[in-house]
């Protein structure tokens, strides 16, 4: 499996800090977004202000995280250098002159999933839009990413959740798999005893949280045991409650870039089976 995920925290210097930033990269997502089609290795990324003091940002990637981000500090330096000077002990800038500090700082702040989903583990980036352009599919689905994050109620708490996400790992995928719109999902620990939940998803909000409930409801309403100010369980019975709750814990995203825009997890699944059936003709 080529895939990959990573979640890297800028540390912010100051509440207006955090402000200051959300205001400055919405306008700079065109430069991001042009250097990750350049890459071609990059599936979907997005920045998020997780808190005052924490920028988040996210990608699904192939390849290895050092050359990705090698490749991003000289295609998109302009917007990690707006960042930098928000962020404490950061990296020198220019960062297109100082790539290789820039991989070593951006390795050292890290977040580490506890957990990787993926709807297609075994084809990539480059070969999603190779198979969508040779069969001339456009794609007219809709994608969104979900950011939850859910306070847990203590230390001791957020050990727990944590080895319950580990134990329920396969079965999670299991889970997701029948979800069936779910392109890549992470649990990720984060600052003050949070968890996120950070998913690429087709469709609408709403079906989503329906059809995600149904399938992958008891591992939250295992979550929300030790969750601050959850609601109502089982999630299944509760619908509205857990839809309300995930839009109130869901947080805006900032440049939502995708390299296949439209592809629905069932596009890409038609296009890799079309091409093992290819395959297997001419063998």
């Amino acid at each position: 499996m080529s895939q990959s995920h990573f979640t890297l925290g800028f540390p912010l210097k100051s509440p207006a800090d955090a402000k200051v930033v959300a205001e400055q990269l919405p306008p700079m997502m065109p430069n991001l977004f042009q250097a990750a089609d350049t890459i071609g290795r990059i599936h979907y990324s997005r920045f998020t202000v997780l808190s005052e003091k924490t920028l988040l940002f996210l990608a699904d990637f192939d390849g290895e995280f050092g050359q990705l981000m090698a490749d991003l500090a000289k295609l998109a330096g302009p917007v990690f250098d707006a960042i930098v000077p928000h962020v404490d002990n950061p990296p020198p800038v220019p960062v297109a002159d100082n790539a290789g500090t820039f991989v070593e700082w951006a390795a050292s702040h890290l977040v580490h999933a506890v957990n990787l989903y993926t709807a297609y583990p075994d084809v990539t980036a480059k070969e999603i839009k190779a198979l969508a352009s040779a069969a001339d599919v456009n794609g007219g689905g809709e994608l969104h990413p979900f950011l939850v994050v859910l306070p847990i109620k203590s230390k001791l708490a957020f050990i727990e959740v944590q080895l319950i996400l580990r134990a329920r790992g396969h079965g999670t995928t299991k889970d997701l798999d029948k979800v069936g719109t779910p392109h890549f999902a992470q649990f990720v620990p984060l600052e003050d005893n949070q968890i996120g939940f950070f998913t690429v998803y087709d469709g609408s909000f709403d079906k989503y949280i329906a059809d995600f409930t149904k399938n992958i409801g008891p591992i939250f309403d295992l979550i929300f045991k030790f969750t601050k100010n959850p609601p109502p369980s089982p999630c299944r019975k509760h619908l509205q409650e857990f839809i309300d709750f995930a839009a109130g814990a869901n947080r805006t995203p900032i440049g939502f870039y995708q390299a296949y825009p439209g592809l629905s997890v069932q596009d890409i699944h038609a296009l890799v089976a079309d091409r093992k059936s290819e395959l297997a003709s001419a063998g």
